[in-house]
């Protein structure tokens, strides 16, 4: 098939343009700039901005299925999540639609009905709708989160020697990683309308993520805890300074205070052994 990849050259983008190429796809590689990803195939870079829909003309053209990544993930004062999570799809669908493209592929984010008041997630479940309504087959993949996120979230406070981990109650989440779930995604480009909640095959609280994190450093566990709600503190804060920062601290209070647990489990890769290995890098 012929598959437009949207936000290719992410981390899970990159992942997920291996597989295709891996599987035998053509492969437009849609994103804002191209990087080098050591990858040979048939495939072509197309450089885009999701809210310019101007950059996106003919996108589509001659495909069968689009997969898009793309999502807002950093802190930016510039854009909102709406802007890329929803509008930005939007306009991708808008060109799928307009070229007879036939399958969709959209990655959300576990639980993303369940936080109206969270941004990164709200966006995304807004999408999920219109791409529900929109008329192509669809498949939505909800992840729980991945592995090198996590470790990505943690290092800085092992290093420190010291995590702190919010709330009271212990909070679990079963991680899922980038080079599996791309291959996960592939697969399943033709499933007829479709929602996977996709996690790893290991399921870890935090407190014991923090601890095997500790272990693999080589260091004593310091463990400390502190209220959710000074994450709304935080976000109340910097709303007024429009700098970008509340939109992902609410995810971040989100994600560490919920349950994220898939029951789609992909992949037969140890997050253990992942943290063991990155913390030996």
């Amino acid at each position: 098939m012929k598959v437009v990849l949207a936000g290719a050259y992410g981390n899970l983008g990159a992942e997920i343009f291996k597989a295709l190429l891996k599987a035998g796809h053509e492969v437009v590689a849609a994103d804002m700039m191209e990087r080098d990803l050591g990858v040979t195939g048939n495939f072509t870079f197309k450089k885009i901005d999701v809210t310019k829909p101007e950059t996106l003309k003919g996108l589509c053209d001659g495909a069968d299925c689009v997969v898009s990544t793309v999502g807002l993930t950093k802190t930016s004062a510039e854009v909102t999540n709406y802007q890329i999570d929803l509008q930005g799809n939007i306009n991708i669908l808008n060109e799928a639609k307009a070229a007879g493209v036939k399958y969709f592929t959209y990655i959300s984010v576990i639980k993303a009905d369940m936080a109206p008041g969270v941004p990164m997630l709200h966006a995304k479940y807004l999408f999920e709708e219109e791409l529900k309504k929109s008329g192509l087959t669809y498949c939505i993949h909800r992840p729980t989160g991945y592995f090198y996120d996590i470790v990505k979230v943690f290092r800085p406070m092992i290093e420190k020697g010291e995590v702190t981990l919010l709330g009271n109650d212990p909070v679990h989440a079963n991680v899922v990683s980038t080079e599996e779930f791309g291959a996960f995604i592939v697969e399943h480009l033709k499933d007829n309308n479709t929602m996977y909640n996709v996690g790893g095959k290991e399921t870890y609280s935090y407190e014991e993520i923090a601890k095997l994190c500790f272990e693999a450093a080589g260091k004593e566990p310091v463990i400390k805890r502190a209220p959710a709600v000074l994450f709304d503190v935080l976000a109340f804060v910097n709303k007024f300074k429009k700098n970008g920062k509340e939109a992902i601290l609410k995810f971040s209070k989100w994600t560490l205070t919920e349950e994220m647990v898939g029951d789609t489990h992909v992949g037969e890769m140890s997050f253990k052994q992942y943290i063991f290995d990155s913390f030996q890098k």
